[in-house]
């Protein structure tokens, strides 16, 4: 099971004990999962659609606990892998004159929760956010946002963390990063091609904003997901670092080598001072040997530093 369908899960089982958190969440599930549709003679009728029977559910629980009916119906998508689909229809639903599709009849309590949960004002007209009064308290901010997640939001855990909760508009996104800033979690808005976003990218911010959500055991998932990555991470750069200095040492070692041979082939290494020759003798005898292993051998042992100085002098009498 993937992190974003055990975030859904997790939220969905949460059952706000407030009326206003109610209130929010479904307001937030209508507004990101849902479509509002105005018909001739007022008429009004509301589609949901999620991904997750268990959104299908708290959806359906939301509503029929503020009295509207609804109906739970499951399609194929013809794409993605023909995904399977929930859709929840609010009011009587009956088989349009085609066959294709659903047609709602009015139902005066849907028309009145819709009022309520600020979707619709008094006069039946959407209402492009909120009011303030669905969002005016921390609980039902946490609440709202839920609602928005368990709708139309993802979660992916390391090493590429990303939450994001998408929105039909970039002001309803922006809407959304708001009332989370309003909280101390910062969100970037972004606008795509059909609908926008707002979203995070720092693996702490988004196990904190999942715990504030409700979602803590995700949230310890994400940290220890977060914990292992860093450690991996970490592990693979000593591994980087200890590889590139064997290399260099190797190659040091070789050109050290190389010079102890010039000298020798060409008669000088027995002219050389004390310090030298013992230097050049014990890198043909120890090959392989660190710098600092070497260093330990004379007699008496050399610092790293004075060792190096020592083969550098070498060297450069190698090469006249």
């Amino acid at each position: 099971m993937s992190l974003s369908e055990d975030v859904r899960s997790e939220l969905a089982a949460i059952a706000p004990r407030k009326q206003c958190c109610r209130l929010a969440e479904l307001s937030a599930l209508v507004r990101s999962g849902g479509s509002v549709h105005l018909h001739g003679g007022g008429r009004v009728t509301l589609h949901l659609e999620v991904a997750s029977p268990a959104v299908a559910r708290r959806a359906f629980a939301l509503l029929r606990g503020s009295g509207v009916a609804s109906e739970i119906r499951t399609f194929r998508q013809q794409a993605f892998e023909h995904a399977r689909r929930f859709q929840i229809h609010v009011g009587r639903v009956v088989p349009d004159a085609v066959g294709g599709g659903v047609v709602g009849k009015d139902d005066p309590r849907a028309l009145q929760v819709l009022n309520e949960i600020g979707v619709l004002d008094s006069r039946l007209i959407p209402l492009e956010q909120p009011p303030r009064r669905i969002v005016g308290r921390s609980c039902c901010r946490a609440a709202y946002l839920r609602g928005a997640l368990l709708a139309a939001g993802s979660v992916t855990g390391p090493p590429n963390a990303h939450l994001e909760l998408r929105a039909a508009t970039p002001e309803a996104a922006a809407f959304l990063a708001r009332i989370a800033g309003q909280e101390g979690f910062f969100l970037t808005v972004h606008e795509r091609n059909s609908h926008a976003i707002a979203y995070a990218k720092a693996s702490e911010t988004i196990a904190e904003l999942l715990a504030f959500l409700g979602a803590g055991d995700a949230a310890l998932r994400l940290g220890e997901n977060a914990v292992v990555a860093a450690t991996r991470a970490r592990a693979n750069r000593l591994a980087n670092a200890d590889h590139a200095n064997i290399v260099r040492a190797s190659r040091a070692a070789d050109a050290q080598l190389r010079a102890i041979k010039r000298l020798e082939s060409a008669g000088r290494l027995d002219d050389l001072p004390a310090e030298l020759k013992e230097v050049a003798r014990l890198r043909a005898r120890h090959p392989t040997l660190s710098l600092r292993e070497l260093a330990a051998k004379c007699k008496p042992p050399l610092t790293k530093a004075a060792a190096q100085r020592r083969f550098a002098k070498l060297q450069r009498l190698a090469e006249r």
